[in-house]
């Protein structure tokens, strides 16, 4: 944790390891036409700004949306970025109300650190890499300086007990059981024939295969041994081998069929397109809850984190509160 002190006493400092990486490379906009988008106080944030700490989830939402949705995505991410940046902003100027200082060191140490780390110490890999993303050196201190700053503010801000006391750690159990759910599982083995779309005959002589393999199982053959001997697909070494899966693992139909089964029994022949598929169910798990023992100290955690969020916020809303912000 980084300390806040008055310049005259220095800053003393120790800093957690790499608080954020070199920023991605990302594909923005081919030309971007620069402007306000909000003031804080006597602080300036522009588009660019904007669309900098945007960019990546906005190239996420391009591959997954279009049209009106995507429109509406990229606008809540730009939305969220600008309060990000409203909020980094605030703490940047209470950082400097306060009258504290960061000495030069701490940011020289953390890039060295970042080479270290991610370049392997190669300083001239890391400066190419920044020219690569149009950062100068100066600037990406720039930016580092801020996140360390921003984060050991948040960090001496926002204090006090976040741990969760064994009641409230029930009561969210309680509450919360469907996030603490072991759905119900098939052990399966899987044989799967492919007729050859090119050869008119390939669908008749592959499901009377699949109908011989069948009958060979449920008159005793093991179903391993017909795996290896008989399936076309990546499990046949392993004889036919998919272990534990629940419903989510295989396609609708599969899934049903698999879930129908008893522990020992095949299946009959599924057809999906040109492939033929048999199913044998070695065991079967009904779904089940896990115990509050075994998972009370990741809800601890997470109620700690939950707190400490509350907290952070209600910090920062005491910024906004005080600060001129203006968002056009």
């Amino acid at each position: 944790m980084i300390k806040m002190i008055k310049p005259a006493r220095l800053l003393c400092v120790v800093v957690v390891a790499c608080f954020c990486r070199l920023p991605a490379v990302i594909a923005g906009d081919p030309e971007v036409i620069d402007g306000i988008a909000a003031i804080v106080n006597n602080d300036v944030i522009t588009f660019s700004q904007v669309q900098e700490v945007s960019a990546s989830q906005e190239q996420s939402f391009r591959q997954q949306f279009s049209g009106t949705e995507l429109i509406a995505k990229i606008k809540e991410a730009r939305l969220s970025a600008l309060r990000d940046l409203i909020d980094r902003q605030l703490i940047l100027q209470e950082f400097k109300k306060k009258d504290f200082h960061l000495p030069d060191y701490v940011i020289e140490d953390h890039v060295q650190n970042i080479i270290r780390t991610d370049f392997s110490g190669d300083r001239q890999a890391f400066i190419r890499t920044l020219n690569a993303q149009g950062y100068s050196l100066n600037k990406f201190r720039e930016n580092e300086r801020d996140k360390i700053i921003v984060q050991a503010m948040r960090q001496n801000n926002v204090k006090g007990n976040f741990q969760a006391s064994d009641q409230q750690v029930e009561e969210y159990y309680n509450a919360n059981k469907q996030e603490f759910v072991t759905p119900a599982q098939v052990k399966l083995r899987i044989i799967v024939l492919n007729a050859d779309p090119l050869d008119p005959n390939s669908v008749t002589t592959t499901r009377q295969m699949a109908d011989d393999i069948r009958e060979k199982a449920r008159n005793g053959a093991d179903f391993a041994t017909l795996a290896k001997t008989y399936s076309m697909d990546g499990t046949a070494e392993s004889g036919g081998d998919w272990g534990w899966v629940d419903e989510k693992t295989l396609n609708q139909d599969l899934t049903k069929v698999a879930f129908e089964l008893s522990p020992k029994q095949v299946s009959q022949v599924v057809q999906i397109g040109d492939s033929y598929y048999l199913l044998y169910c070695e065991e079967k798990k009904p779904s089940s809850f896990i115990p509050l023992a075994e998972v009370k100290p990741n809800i601890q955690r997470k109620l700690e984190q939950i707190r400490r969020q509350q907290a952070t916020q209600r910090w920062i809303d005491g910024l906004r509160e005080k600060a001129y912000i203006k968002i056009f």
